[in-house]
């Protein structure tokens, strides 16, 4: 591995160093006699050889063996900074050489903007005073990714409260949860560690508070409609009618694990059912408390910003916010914040990984809205009773039913035009838990960590009730050849080529959500064939059509993050553009609003990332010419791992 490379050329700079101070000392200290001339030569012989193989060895070798030493030490760093973070990212931390460590949380405190924008401006300063010329073409790659990405978290430092950690949709509130529930228990520590973890969560919990009040006093404080819904959630995640019951996921799921272990023969019945009585009494006495406290200091908050607001609203007060309301309480963008902007634009950078100025991007939407426009023109006009189809849901049932057929047959459609993946990675599909569902996405997919590819899980989220083409598409978007083919993938390579771990630490939005959204695409194409092999070409023009509706949607809401976080646009502008589609119920219109203003960025990453790909497709069929194939384009893509796509585009151009 990257990191025993490390230690290896650490210990040659040691010895090369003690090797020459002993030497100095021998010559100045103690007397011997005089060398004859043939010694003499044969001396200075071998010590013009000696110093010219150790230069050579120096001049090649030195900036690498600094980068290595870098990475490796922030790598480490990051990882026993967040005990969960790093059970997601590696599955045996001494292969990465953490031997020991703390489990721990992340608490953040009142100094920490501050230290964290230090710390990055530091972590540039020493990368600053590496070569990357005189590097090593992989170490090169991992230099500029690492730099860039840098660069904009600083950038971003300037703006310590415009992030929002309790976001109704995506906050920690509603996601650390699921992730304690999918903890995977491999070892006695892992178990350990995850007890320690809980009973942390106060702490973390109220740290993430006094970021919220820090926000509050500084006028960045989430708007009352959203504050409401993460209150809810708090309240009903935990419950203390579950616990008592025995019956809370936190409480189920860790029974199952421990069995697991147990049958092993790591632990007895006796300390299974002590480890059982710890983690009931962590949930009952720390996690439940936990979300109350987070709770009622939410509310807490709500009632005094909203009490600000109502006392004074002057020009100035509503320039500065107390509140980051707008419309009728509802959250306004990111534009309107002082230079929110400014802010916006390397959040969009930092999520989309894509460096195309705004103009750019809105050029390339506009470009897609027009193409997806035009297909379904085309579509409808080859069969007009597709959009009355299409509408009504009228179409034949689906060939495939369950969703373990639905992935065995993505595998089967994939396997031309994308790399084997070997063994074939297993995967289990769950249902999100009722109390959960509200409050989840349609679908997701947790990543597995470097050592370990066997532990796969979808989960789907019944409230929407997948079914049919729907279903398929999001089995293809979170697991072949979407997020969990990726994640695997990537990983087998990366453990394969020895690629420097540091690498992980890097993440683009766009670079994972932008694949997995067109490979969804692609999964519609799939579905249409099915189709028609059931016999059934009508039910496959209408797949056909949903993709490119879909697509059209996802443009759509895209542009329109543009419009309220990047130009400030209010409800009322938005209600305007959704009109002129269609949509002009209130409540859908405010919906859909909401939730981008909410939720800066999280439809560009998805669809700008799926756009640079298409984009860098191209750029792979003019450069590769006759030599381009579908399976080599994905195969460069994703073995190249996270990255930005202008740095992907600079290395496919350098590909033959």
């Amino acid at each position: 591995m990257v990191y025993n490379l490390a230690v290896s050329l650490s210990r040659g700079v040691f010895t090369y160093t003690l090797t020459n101070t002993l030497f100095h000392q021998v010559i100045i200290v103690r007397k011997r006699p005089p060398l004859s001339f043939p010694q003499l030569l044969v001396c200075i012989s071998l010590l013009c050889a000696l110093t010219g193989a150790l230069t050579l060895v120096a001049s090649h070798t030195s900036p690498d063996r600094r980068f290595e030493q870098f990475t490796s030490q922030l790598f480490q760093e990051e990882m026993t900074g967040s005990t969960l973070n790093m059970h997601y990212t590696i599955a045996d931390p001494k292969t990465f050489g953490i031997s020991e460590y703390e489990p721990v949380l992340p608490i953040y405190h009142s100094d920490q903007p501050e230290d964290s924008k230090e710390h990055c401006s530091d972590l540039l300063h020493r990368l600053d005073r590496i070569d990357p010329d005189r590097l090593s073409p992989e170490n090169a790659y991992t230099y500029r990714l690492l730099h860039r990405s840098l660069e904009n978290d600083l950038a971003l430092a300037d703006f310590p409260y415009y992030n929002e950690p309790l976001s109704p949709s995506s906050g920690m509130q509603s996601q650390l949860p699921v992730l304690l529930a999918e903890y995977t228990f491999r070892t006695k520590r892992d178990v350990t560690d995850y007890l320690a973890l809980l009973d942390q969560i106060d702490d973390y919990f109220a740290s993430l508070l006094l970021y919220e009040q820090e926000k509050a006093a500084a006028g960045f404080f989430m708007p009352a409609c959203s504050s409401e819904k993460v209150r809810k959630q708090c309240d009903t995640i935990v419950t203390t009618e579950e616990l008592a019951q025995g019956t809370h996921f936190l409480q189920t799921t860790f029974e199952d694990r421990l069995s697991e272990l147990q049958k092993q023969g790591l632990f007895t019945p006796e300390e299974t059912a002590s480890l059982i009585e710890t983690n009931d009494r962590l949930l009952a006495t720390v996690v439940q408390p936990a979300y109350a406290a987070l709770s009622e200091g939410l509310l807490s908050l709500e009632t005094s910003t909203n009490a600000d607001s109502t006392a004074s609203e002057t020009t100035a007060n509503a320039a500065s916010g107390k509140n980051n309301s707008a419309h009728n309480g509802l959250p306004k963008g990111l534009a309107l914040l002082p230079d929110g902007k400014t802010y916006y634009l390397h959040l969009l950078f930092s999520e989309t990984g894509s460096s195309r100025s705004e103009k750019e991007l809105v050029q390339m939407l506009l470009v897609q809205f027009q193409k997806e426009q035009s297909a379904i023109r085309n579509l409808a006009s080859q069969s007009p009773s597709l959009i009355t189809l299409l509408s009504e849901e009228n179409t034949a049932v689906f060939p495939l039913a369950e969703p373990e057929e639905m992935l065995s047959d993505l595998q089967a459609r994939m396997k031309n035009d994308f790399p084997v993946s070997s063994p074939v990675p297993t995967v289990t599909v769950k249902d999100v838990v009722p109390s959960l569902e509200p409050y989840s996405a349609p679908a997701f997919y947790l990543t597995t960590p470097l050592g370990d590819s066997d532990n796969n899980v979808i989960y789907i989220n019944r409230r929407n009730s997948p079914q049919g083409l729907e279903l398929y598409t999001t089995l293809a978007h979170e697991g072949f050849p979407g997020h969990l083919y990726q994640t695997v993938y990537s990983n087998r390579i990366f453990s394969d080529m020895h690629t420097d771990p540091a690498r992980k630490l890097i993440w683009y939005g766009g670079y994972l959500e932008g694949w997995a959204l067109y490979v969804e695409f692609l999964s519609y194409d799939y579905a249409a064939t099915l189709l028609e092999q059931a016999g059934q070409p009508d039910a496959a023009q209408v797949a056909r059509l949903e993709k490119h509706t879909r697509s059209l949607q996802l443009c759509m809401y895209t542009l329109l993050d543009l419009l309220i976080h990047g130009e400030g646009a209010g409800y009322d502008q938005v209600a305007e553009v959704l009109g002129k589609f269609g949509i002009d119920s209130p409540r859908t219109c405010e919906a859909i609003y909401t939730y981008i203003a909410e939720e800066p960025c999280n439809y560009p990453k998805y669809y700008i990332g799926y756009l640079e790909i298409l984009q860098l497709q191209d750029t792979a069929r003019s450069h590769w010419k006759d030599a381009y194939s579908d399976l080599r384009f994905h195969t460069f893509y994703l073995e190249q791992g996270t990255s930005d796509f202008s740095s992907l585009e600079d290395l496919l151009l350098m590909t033959n």
